[in-house]
């Protein structure tokens, strides 16, 4: 099982719009490094959804549902998507600026590359994130 992170608006989709959902397709990624990391991902996976705008805060917990495939509203072949169902909302959300004051998160990818909407999470920063949301 490997651990993620996915950006999103939350005025455009919210956590709580995939709460409500029960499960939605994870679309609308164009970047390169952002679809080869939507590529990796395998059904089990974990992922953190994270808002972007006025919050900058980690969320939710959502689980990767089926396997990386061909987005059906696309016309051009190498983007994809997968799908994503809710597990739960953190009891705390994790900002960005504590995620920032964590000297043992200086190499996590959402401080070194903050634009980047799809991203890896290793296990040792993922326990510590959750941690942080308690």
């Amino acid at each position: 099982m490997s651990f993620w992170l996915l950006k999103t608006e939350p005025g455009t989709y919210a956590f709580s719009d995939l709460e409500r959902d029960g499960k939605t397709r994870w679309d609308g990624v164009s970047n390169n490094l952002a679809l080869k990391n939507l590529r990796m991902m395998t059904k089990g996976d974990l992922v953190l959804i994270y808002h972007t705008g006025e919050e900058r805060s980690i969320v939710g917990i959502a689980e990767v549902v089926s396997a990386p495939y061909a987005d059906p509203k696309a016309k051009d072949s190498r983007l994809v998507v997968v799908d994503i169902k809710a597990k739960k909302a953190l009891k705390t959300p994790v900002p960005l600026s504590e995620i920032r004051k964590k000297k043992e998160l200086s190499d996590f990818v959402l401080v070194r590359l903050p634009r980047l909407s799809v991203m890896p999470v290793t296990e040792k920063q993922w326990n510590l994130l959750l941690q942080m949301a308690t």
